[in-house]
């Protein structure tokens, strides 16, 4: 794992995972389906936990989102899927918490947006009432600001102070620092009405790259509170995951973030757990965690015009993500392990010696043959039309002989 100094950060409890303090940096997800929905809630939820989501947040907006809540919850706990399950709350949270115990309760975390809970009102009654069932039912918040729907009247004061200074700030600094106000003020609200520092989380969301690393510097040399990192709205398709990538990255290496999400924009009907894997291999990539093995595969060039190693490549990327959640209860410290499926001769020997298992397959004009390469010496070499079963038996056998049986742990189970 990389040599990162994180930054010192009070741990919290989320309903079994902790966050912040020296624990594991933490993924998380975020449904999208209607919470009354039962049944397509928690399917959802499951496909997000299998994928390795450790906290799911689900929109708690509606009456029936509130009564929903706690049969989501019982639902999963029979299935054993024990991920704990965050209430995200707008407008009428301090409503829906206060007339639906059960829904307090059965949530693991309550995330508010100090930006919409008190609308049009000078005090902070609604915040307060939230607070307040926080500290009654023994639950973590996370207060959430974005700049999407920052406090009006807080940056219009913020912003009416800044005038009146001899060298006045830009607009962007002004509001970077209306956002990181809004988080801490909001927190020592929290701490005044009687919820404890180690049950609050910090986020302040925004859609820039640069304004995102700039607004989450500022709030970490302010504060200790645990910190949730994600660039909000991030996008669709390769622009979300490269924006996403771009901002946690530099933060994360910084030390900066206790826990993360991908907030991508799925195609119509595509698949939610994308943001997971995102979030996975963006720590994994860091050396911060690792999550499942990596496959190394060259991008393909003239010598390899045949896509049998592309399709390889991702039959065996799919088989070790399919085998994980099974792998990760058998067997310590797979996630670990570096294959490689190479196209030609060129880098793939190489590259196959690198890694702990490595196939380098015939590029064009070349033997059809494929060297496979065992913590760098070659084992054997295969032909014929079986390769990618032989080569899946090859790394099964592998994964039963070099690791050791997983040490029991508090897990979810899917």
């Amino acid at each position: 794992m990389a040599e990162i100094t994180r930054r010192r950060s009070v741990a919290v409890n989320i309903g079994g995972v902790k966050v912040g303090g020296a624990n594991p940096i933490v993924v998380q997800s975020m449904t999208n389906t209607d919470t009354a929905d039962v049944t397509s809630t928690v399917n959802q939820v499951v496909a997000l936990a299998k994928a390795g989501s450790e906290l799911v947040r689900v929109t708690v907006n509606t009456e029936a989102a509130a009564e929903a809540v706690p049969k989501i919850v019982d639902t999963l706990n029979m299935l054993g899927v024990k991920v704990p399950i965050i209430g995200d709350f707008h407008y009428n949270g301090h409503l829906l918490l206060k007339k639906y115990p059960k829904c307090a309760r059965a949530l693991a975390k309550y995330r508010i947006n100090p930006g919409n809970v008190n609308i049009g009102k000078k005090h902070d009654d609604n915040f307060r009432t939230m607070i307040e069932a926080a500290i009654e039912y023994g639950k973590p918040v996370r207060i959430g600001v974005n700049w999407g729907s920052l406090d009006g009247a807080l940056l219009t004061r913020m912003m009416d102070e800044n005038n009146k200074l001899p060298e006045p700030k830009d607009a962007r600094t002004v509001t970077l620092d209306a956002i990181v106000a809004s988080a801490l003020l909001s927190a020592e609200a929290a701490e005044r009405h009687g919820l404890p520092k180690d049950r609050i989380i910090l986020s302040a969301k925004v859609s820039g790259v640069q304004d995102l690393i700039d607004a989450y510097r500022s709030m970490a040399a302010q504060c200790d509170y645990a910190l949730h990192l994600g660039l909000t709205e991030a996008g669709l398709g390769a622009k979300g995951i490269v924006a996403t990538t771009a901002a946690l990255s530099v933060l994360l290496q910084e030390g900066i973030g206790d826990t993360i999400r991908a907030s991508l924009t799925p195609l119509p009907n595509g698949d939610r757990s994308e943001e997971v894997i995102v979030s996975q291999q963006i720590l994994q990539s860091l050396g911060i965690r690792s999550f499942t093995p990596q496959v190394t595969a060259c991008p393909g060039c003239g010598r390899t015009t045949s896509t049998f190693f592309q399709d390889m490549a991702d039959q065996i990327q799919n088989y070790l993500r399919d085998r994980m959640p099974v792998w990760k209860t058998q067997y310590q410290g797979v996630e670990e392990m570096k294959v490689a499926v190479m196209g030609c001769i060129v880098n793939g020997p190489g590259e196959s010696k690198h890694a702990n298992l490595g196939i380098s397959l015939p590029g064009t004009f070349e033997e059809p043959v494929a060297p496979v390469y065992v913590d760098g010496k070659l084992a054997v070499t295969l032909r014929g039309d079986a390769i990618v079963a032989e080569f899946i038996s090859i790394l099964n056998k592998y994964v039963d002989s070099h690791y050791a049986p997983a040490v029991a742990e508090e897990a979810v189970t899917v």
